[in-house]
């Protein structure tokens, strides 16, 4: 099931996606009654996915992001990977949707794209024990981890590298009953692919991420975990086109433009 979070004529809802993600003039938005964080059901409304306007899929209480967690990255970064999952956390105000703009900060002049697969917790939870990790998923999205570099190395932690305005956009939708086994990322620059890797090459799988931080922090319904980016990050400028593929899960599309 893909779950969206939309907006039409200034009002927002959650719908169900259907039809065939190939054909997109096929997909239809089902509103829901409710919320998807608890059982609901479909309403009789039905829109074509045209008439709507997607919105980010969450808008989560803390995004928390996993550093260096693909090899390949780690070492382009100039080390190894870590064998401790390194985290970080994204203000919330740094979440956009499908089909916004990432914003160029005058501060930095090295913005970066950082494809990522994203979970979506569904429940709360603290302490999770492996067995119960796919009992608190609600599904998977795919994330941009967008990152401010020159101000990363200056600063020498993240906060300020990672937490402008616009700097995690995160869709279309969330997708459940996902293998997260199976699933692979790619990002496209321009219509270039700059990177792409399976779900396999994390050196610190899905589930093994949840029990981390769920035994640092209780995690909320609609927060969010970004799992780490492959390699090939690379520099964003003004005008560029920017999407993010999780296969089995969708296309994140968006665009890059200067303050101002």
């Amino acid at each position: 099931m893909r779950i969206a979070r939309f907006t039409v004529a200034d009002q927002i809802a959650y719908g169900v996606v259907d039809g065939d993600l190939d054909d997109g003039a096929s997909l239809t938005v089902n509103a829901i009654d409710g919320h998807p964080f608890a059982p609901f059901k479909r309403t009789s409304a039905r829109l074509a996915m045209s008439d709507v306007r997607l919105l980010p899929p969450v808008l989560p209480n803390k995004v928390i992001g996993i550093g260096k967690n693909y090899v390949d990255h780690a070492r382009e970064m100039g080390g190894e990977a870590p064998t401790t999952p390194v985290m970080f956390l994204k203000p919330s105000t740094s979440v956009i949707g499908p089909g916004e703009s990432v914003v160029l900060p005058e501060q930095s002049q090295q913005v970066e794209f950082e494809g990522e697969i994203a979970v979506v917790i569904g429940r709360l939870a603290r302490d999770v024990p492996p067995e119960r990790v796919d009992d608190v998923i609600l599904g998977y999205t795919c994330a941009n981890d967008v990152t401010a570099r020159d101000l990363q190395r200056s600063d020498r932690q993240w906060t300020r590298a990672k937490g402008f305005d616009s700097f995690c956009p995160l869709g279309p939708w969330i997708s459940t009953d996902v293998d997260p086994g199976g699933l692979s990322v790619q990002t496209e620059v321009n219509g270039d692919i700059r990177q792409s890797a399976p779900a396999s090459a994390m050196v610190h799988s899905i589930t093994d991420l949840v029990v981390f931080v769920s035994s640092v922090m209780t995690l909320i319904p609609g927060d969010v975990i970004l799992t780490g980016t492959p390699a090939g990050v690379g520099a964003l400028r003004d005008g560029d086109r920017v999407s993010v593929i999780v296969a089995g899960v969708g296309r994140l599309d968006h665009t890059v433009r200067v303050a101002g």
